[in-house]
């Protein structure tokens, strides 16, 4: 297994091929920790056990089987309407966390909150609950399909077009928010295309407009000129503009690039060399979503060492995961406000970039705001452990004891266990506490822990 210096010469092909359990590393509660860490927002028990007890064949499968989930989902468009019923922009976080917390699919809600940050969307401008809302609704139902699918719908979606100023553009004074963000970055990157190329693309979406938050064409705005993108004539519409981006050789590269930093490693930026099976698979795929995310979820890249710690939680990934670890309900608002000190404000990107990630997600700042999110929460009223108080959850899952609850902690949340003199050092912090007490504070300290940082 190579070591981390060794991440510029590793063989592209071992990289993403199909990764197989052996005595070395083993099909166990690290690596299926691992592997729910990095594809879903955490695990409970629950989960993490039947993970153990299916092979990981069956652990990928289930991830990605929609099922039938038609009970579910209408409980949560219950939610969601109510919550687009109050009108307050705020509160929409808190639906999506509920589903987050409860979905029976949980791959599709990350890969929902992925393209949330690729093609971000801030409710700060668009000011419009319901055009929010239906964002949301077509990123989950996308989320894993035909990524030109989604290109071309996100190009028309009201809340897209109010927040790149598209709905303005007219034929007199072509508008190129839009037109410039689209390919650097929603499809192929920076460096691959010229300011030409901004301003045809611009004109071919003139005449886009929002009408009773539904796209319309308005034909007497649009420019009826032929124009010339990325090198190819006689273009006219913006749709025919969105496949000639569609089918450029830097976006099946982009896009897997991105999905290799939000599912494997912060740093280093990998190199094309390592990204091309992926690349050309994406592309003879036909930018097919779901197959070439499987590949890298099941790949040996994935299950080595080299991954492991490379990738710092997001407020989000920080706070659910301890959640799932404690089946944690509650008070929502409470995780919501929190996420916001944290740096992490669903809806509400901070640029049309999205958030950066990596690194930028920690500083003395954020990582006290962190600590504070998680204990509001752990000694609010309403938090429920397992739907009862926190000692009883831990007697249900035999880790009332201390030395227990530190173990069932690290198994469901760590990937960097503590070394002993840490784990010892805070059993001794803590040992004057009552029972109940000590659970709680074992949870509260190691927050401010640095490899709970990390996944």
């Amino acid at each position: 297994m190579p070591s981390y210096s060794d991440w510029s010469d590793l063989d592209p092909q071992w990289a993403w091929d199909k990764w197989q359990p052996s005595e070395d590393i083993p099909w166990d509660y690290s690596t299926a920790s691992h592997l729910l860490r990095r594809a879903t927002f955490g695990q409970t028990p629950k989960q993490l056990d039947q993970a153990i007890a299916n092979s990981l064949d069956e652990t990928i499968k289930g991830l990605f089987d929609s099922g039938n989930t038609s009970e579910y989902e209408t409980t949560a468009s219950e939610i969601g309407k109510s919550v687009v019923a109050g009108g307050n922009l705020r509160q929409l976080s808190v639906g999506w966390l509920h589903r987050m917390l409860n979905t029976p699919q949980p791959l599709l809600e990350k890969m929902t909150l992925f393209w949330h940050g690729h093609f971000a969307t801030g409710a700060d401008k668009v000011n419009d609950i319901h055009a929010m809302y239906q964002q949301n609704m077509t990123l989950r139902q996308l989320a894993m399909g035909s990524f030109p699918e989604m290109v071309h719908t996100i190009s028309k979606d009201p809340a897209m077009l109010l927040y790149l100023d598209s709905a303005y553009n007219r034929k007199a004074h072509p508008n190129e928010n839009y037109a410039r963000e689209l390919m650097e970055l929603f499809c192929m990157g920076e460096g691959n295309y010229s300011e030409r190329d901004v301003q045809e693309l611009a004109r071919c979406f003139t005449g886009w407009e929002v009408r009773r938050l539904q796209f319309r064409f308005n034909r007497f705005q649009h420019d009826p000129g032929t124009k010339e993108l990325l090198g190819i004539k006689n273009i006219e519409s913006g749709e025919e503009a969105i496949d000639v981006v569609l089918n450029h050789e830097a976006t099946p590269r982009f896009i897997v690039s991105k999905l290799f930093r939000f599912f494997i490693a912060d740093e280093p930026q990998p190199s094309p060399q390592l990204l091309e099976p992926l690349a050309r698979q994406f592309r003879e795929d036909k930018l097919k979503i779901a197959p070439v995310l499987q590949r890298i979820l099941s790949s040996n890249l994935m299950f080595s060492q080299l991954t492991r710690n490379r990738k710092i939680r997001s407020p989000l990934e920080w706070m659910l995961g301890w959640m799932q670890a404690l089946q944690m309900t509650g008070n929502l608002q409470l995780v919501s406000e929190g996420l916001t000190q944290m740096g992490q404000s669903l809806y509400f990107p901070p640029n049309v970039k999205g958030w950066e990630g990596g690194r930028s997600w920690i500083n003395s700042s954020t990582l006290v705001a962190r600590a504070n999110a998680l204990h509001k929460l752990m000694h609010d009223s309403n938090t429920r452990f397992g739907k009862t108080s926190l000692l009883e959850y831990a007697k249900s899952i035999q880790a009332a004891e201390p030395i227990r609850w530190i173990e069932h902690l690290q198994r469901h949340f760590l990937a960097i266990y503590p070394a002993d003199a840490q784990r010892d050092s805070l059993l001794q912090e803590v040992k004057s506490y009552p029972l109940e007490r000590q659970l709680r504070e074992i949870v509260c300290r190691m927050a401010t822990w640095p490899q709970t940082h990390l996944s």
